[in-house]
């Protein structure tokens, strides 16, 4: 079959779809704009879009002789990697007719492939294991705790705190958590003896124009790997303990992780001049 074959025509017009990520109904998980684009467009209009779009990621798809290019804006700046605008932009794509099981994007992180299975959106990502650090002068102060552990990765600091009432209890500075040189900030403990995940997280990023992220796929690269060295089990359940909230269903394996999710289409083929 032609790769021409495989892909949705409408991909010849730029459209814009809303789309809530690791959610399984409308205004829960994680909001993305997801942009269809006939040709490549330059980075300050990309840039412009996601600032008036305002949400926590625009993806932006063009179709490539080999699958598509995927990139990915906060209102205040291109990211490297975003797991929930990834979802929400193979779930547009099949929507739109795309036949094939697997989507390939080609995307500042590498190739990453996500594949359609029974139940589940599955994302096949880098694994960013995060190493035990000193906590940046600051930190500790702006979100109000007192840490078990500390770590980084290339992209954020991750900070274990005793329970789940710890984190779902945060009331970070945001000013001050602004001033941390990071992308951004990953609050977690242990899900309970009570619950029905193994951990829960919060995502901070307001240095990237997001005060707080609904449900961050990326932190799961790191918090998967984290919670699976710690609990001695590969595959796990995580929850994000937003205002919105939602689930990351997680699988490490070595140098990678499986991230799976559902997605629920809001407003879908917008035209953008």
């Amino acid at each position: 079959m032609l790769l021409s074959e495989t892909r949705p025509s409408t991909l010849r017009a730029t459209k814009v779809f809303v789309v809530d990520a690791f959610a399984k109904r409308p205004f829960t998980g994680n909001p993305a704009a997801v942009c269809l684009l006939e040709e490549p467009r330059d980075k300050g209009w990309m840039q412009a879009l996601a600032r008036e779009m305002n949400l926590s990621e625009t993806a932006f798809v063009t179709a490539r002789d080999a699958g598509y290019e995927l990139r990915w804006f906060t209102p205040a700046k291109e990211v490297d990697l975003c797991g929930h605008a990834t979802l929400a932009s193979a779930h547009v794509l099949w929507q739109r007719g795309f036949r094939e099981r697997e989507i390939d994007f080609h995307t500042r992180s590498g190739l990453l492939t996500v594949s359609r299975e029974q139940r589940e959106i599955v994302m096949r990502f880098p694994a960013e294991r995060a190493v035990a650090t000193e906590p940046p002068a600051g930190l500790c102060e702006a979100l109000g705790v007192d840490p078990v552990w500390i770590g980084r990765n290339r992209f954020d600091y991750l900070v274990e705190v005793a329970d789940a009432e710890v984190v779902a209890d945060l009331k970070p500075d945001f000013a001050a958590l602004a001033g941390i040189p990071t992308r951004g900030v990953m609050v977690t403990a242990p899900g309970g003896s009570h619950s029905e995940f193994d951990f829960v997280s919060r995502f901070f990023a307001p240095a990237y124009g997001v005060d707080e992220d609904p449900v961050t796929g990326s932190a799961h690269c790191c918090l998967g790997p984290y919670w699976a060295d710690r609990l001695g089990r590969a595959e796990l359940w995580g929850y994000q303990m937003s205002r919105r909230g939602g689930t990351v269903h997680v699988t490490v394996l070595d140098d990678h992780v499986l991230l799976g999710g559902t997605a629920v289409t809001i407003t879908a083929g917008a035209s953008i001049p």
